[in-house]
């Protein structure tokens, strides 16, 4: 399935230590956020989305969803020296969404858990995109045996 909806803008990335993630266990202290920002500005950006879109299960009504609530604009992109690899931070929709009436589209777990997904593999995708074809620095650290493949 494919999803065919203008590119959004590229998110500007957060100041936030990527430390203070609980889903995340970032290493090193230099993110890069200025580098991979103006990356996503010159083409990573389009060209993940582009290659996230032509393969998402996410529908044209899931995807006005997201972009109602703007949540592209709350993705974060990091340098993570100790991995040597690009992390990221997607958004998501909270437990509580029901309670919150975040959205008159929003009616079943399935859609939430549809759209959380679908904005998890575009960050996978851009971290790709990013890594492949624009990161040229190196980590000062070697990357452990056992860290799980994203």
């Amino acid at each position: 399935m494919s999803l065919d909806v203008p590119l959004p803008e590229p998110p500007s990335l957060d100041t936030v230590d990527p430390s203070e993630y609980e889903d995340a266990d970032v290493g090193g202290d230099e993110y890069h956020r200025e580098d991979l920002e103006e990356s996503l500005r010159e083409g990573a950006w389009e060209t993940a989305f582009e290659d996230w879109a032509a393969e998402t299960s996410l529908s044209a009504d899931e995807w006005a969803v997201v972009t109602d609530l703007e949540l592209v604009s709350h993705f974060d992109f990091f340098w993570d020296d100790f991995a040597d690899r690009v992390g990221y931070h997607a958004p998501g929709l909270p437990e509580d969404w029901q309670e919150r009436d975040l959205h008159p589209e929003l009616e079943s777990w399935a859609t939430v858990s549809g759209i959380n997904a679908g904005l998890t593999e575009l960050g996978q995708r851009v971290c790709e995109v990013l890594k492949e074809e624009y990161v040229d620095w190196e980590s000062e650290f070697e990357a452990p045996d056992d860290l799980p493949d994203l």
